[in-house]
């Protein structure tokens, strides 16, 4: 795997990244030696941030922990990952969407984990126009994480959820 190592608020030293090659290492049974992994350490106060994205043909796998120590943090957002391909490898295969990307024992190894997904409960509702700052009261008053409404200066459908921090994001479509 080839690594892209990066640090925001933090010099990234030797030792960080012996320890991701290591940590991070571990998932290289999984995938094609030419796949890239980018790995983002950043500290703010006492919390210490490593992102991990492996991008891989047709999907983005990503993980990310914060704990006080970063080196826990690495060793956190590898046991994640790992969960996530055992997980996921049957969707992999039977859409075929990543399988050149991955490492071809690893794709033929069988995981005991149950991968299916069991939608419980379906909404509907209907989508009234809102600006996005309407839709972020509305969510509030609802109590969700989360709001789904047509932008009514767009006419798109748009996503607000909520972030850390008290703060607000929007998704909207690119087409």
């Amino acid at each position: 795997m080839r690594y892209i190592i990066s640090g925001k608020n933090i010099d990234v030293t030797e030792g960080l990244k012996t320890a991701v090659y290591e940590k991070i290492g571990k998932l290289e049974r999984y995938f094609t030696p030419d796949t890239e992994v980018h790995v983002t350490m950043s500290t703010e106060k006492d919390r210490q941030k490593i992102e991990v994205t492996i991008p891989v043909k047709g999907n983005i796998i990503r993980a990310e922990q914060v704990s006080s120590d970063l080196y826990v943090s690495i060793d956190l957002v590898e046991e994640i990952i790992e969960r996530q391909l055992r997980k996921y490898k049957n969707k992999i295969i039977d859409n075929k969407q990543a399988a050149s990307n991955f490492n071809q024992k690893y794709m033929n190894d069988e995981y005991d984990e149950d991968d299916t997904i069991k939608i419980v409960k379906v909404k509907k509702f209907a989508i009234k126009p809102m600006d996005p700052e309407e839709a972020c009261v509305q969510m509030e008053l609802l109590g969700h994480s989360f709001f789904v409404f047509r932008n009514s200066q767009t006419d798109e459908v748009n996503v607000v959820y909520k972030r850390k921090g008290n703060t607000y994001g929007l998704i909207e479509p690119e087409y």
